[in-house]
C-alpha cells in the first residue's frame, strides 16, 4: 500500500477520538424521535427557532474565516459553506419552521432570544474566529456541518418519516448530494491544512481539542432543544 492510500486524514483521526461524543449525537432522543416521527412538534419548533439564531452567528464566523484566508483553498472552504448556509440552509430551516407553526406547534419561547446552550456554542465559535487562524476556525466549525450530514445519511435517517413529515424533510435536506459533497470538500481542505500547519504532536492536539469542544457543544444544543431549555424568565 503506497503512502497516498495509507494516509489517514486529521478529520478522521479527530472523529475517531470523539467517537463517544458522536455516538451520543446519533443516539440522542431528539434525533431518534425526529427520525421515527414521535418528536413533539413544540420541540422541533424550538430547535428550528434556536437553529435560525445559531446559523446567523455561524455564518458570521464563516465570513470572518474568509476575511482571514491567505489563499484560494482557505477562501473556498469558508465561502462554500457560507453560501450554502445563506442560500439554502437558512431558507430550508425557515420553511420548515413556518410549516411546523402552521401545524399548530406550541410556542415555547424559542424565538425570543438565544437559549443558554446557543449562547455558549456561538460564543465559543466567535472566540475562535476572533483569536484563531484559519485552521482553528475550520476546526471549530467543521463538527456542525459534518455531524448533521452524518446523522442524516446514517441508516436510521436514510428513510425517516415515510409519511413526508417536516421531520423527514429535515433529514432529507442534510442528505442532499450537495451537502454531502460540501462536507467532503471541507474535510479535504481541513486535512490538507492540518498536514501543512500542524506537524507537531502538540499543535495537532491543540486543534483536536477545539474539534472535540465543538462536538460537545453540538450535544448540548440537542439537549437544549429536547428539554426546551430557555432562560427561566423567558419560558412561556
Amino acid at each position: 500500500m503506497d503512502e497516498s492510500t495509507s494516509h489517514v486524514g486529521a478529520s478522521d483521526l479527530f472523529r475517531a477520538q470523539c467517537a463517544p461524543i458522536w455516538d451520543a449525537l446519533h443516539e440522542h432522543a431528539f434525533i431518534t424521535e425526529l427520525a421515527n416521527g414521535s418528536l413533539p412538534q413544540e420541540k422541533f419548533r424550538f430547535f428550528l427557532e434556536q437553529d435560525d439564531l445559531y446559523l446567523q452567528e455561524y455564518a458570521r464566523c464563516l465570513a470572518m474565516g474568509a476575511a482571514r484566508s491567505r489563499n484560494e483553498r482557505e477562501l473556498r472552504f469558508f465561502l462554500a459553506d457560507l453560501n450554502q448556509v445563506m442560500d439554502a440552509e437558512l431558507p430550508s430551516n425557515r420553511a420548515l419552521l413556518h410549516e411546523v407553526i402552521e401545524l399548530g406547534a406550541r410556542d415555547r419561547g424559542g424565538a425570543m432570544m438565544m437559549a443558554p446552550a446557543t449562547v455558549a456554542y456561538t460564543s465559543y465559535l466567535q472566540s475562535l474566529a476572533l483569536r484563531g487562524g484559519p485552521l482553528e476556525i475550520m476546526a471549530c466549525l467543521l463538527p456542525c456541518a459534518w455531524s448533521y450530514v452524518e446523522i442524516a445519511t446514517a441508516p436510521r435517517g436514510s428513510n425517516p418519516n415515510p409519511d413526508g413529515s417536516v421531520g423527514g424533510r429535515w433529514f432529507g435536506y442534510f442528505s442532499l448530494p450537495q451537502n454531502v459533497e460540501l462536507v467532503a470538500a471541507m474535510r479535504s481542505d481541513f486535512d490538507a491544512l492540518m498536514d501543512e500547519e500542524a506537524p507537531s504532536a502538540r499543535r495537532r492536539a491543540e486543534i483536536g481539542r477545539i474539534f472535540a469542544t465543538s462536538s460537545r457543544l453540538e450535544r448540548t444544543f440537542w439537549d437544549m432543544a429536547y428539554e426546551l431549555e430557555q432562560w427561566p424568565d423567558l419560558t412561556p
